[in-house]
């Protein structure tokens, strides 16, 4: 499927932007958040992964490989969706008082 492979790059992209952004940033509660938006990133890239390998073999043992991937990739989406929400007050808090 292309498409799940352009979806492949593009959040394996996002994760290498939003962690070179990390480590150039100073700010704590900002890195925080950050790297709550890389997770999303990674999430993102293995929960397509495991998609995309769905359609690629047909054999049990890419069958549950492919449910692993899944399964972590939501878990991972999930959990950095959750840091996200709480991170972003803090970091407009820390934005706001460093102006």
């Amino acid at each position: 499927m292309p498409a799940l492979v352009i979806v492949i790059i593009i959040s394996l992209a996002f994760y290498v932007f939003y962690k070179i952004k990390y480590v150039r940033s100073s700010r704590p509660a900002e890195k925080k958040w950050i790297s709550a938006k890389s997770s999303i990133a990674l999430g993102a890239f293995v929960f397509t992964f495991g998609i995309n390998q769905l359609f690629l073999t047909h054999s049990p043992v890419t069958y549950l490989v492919a449910a692993v991937f899944i399964l972590l990739g939501g878990i991972n989406i999930w959990s950095g969706i959750k840091a996200y929400k709480f991170y972003l007050p803090h970091a407009i808090e820390e934005a706001e008082g460093n102006s």
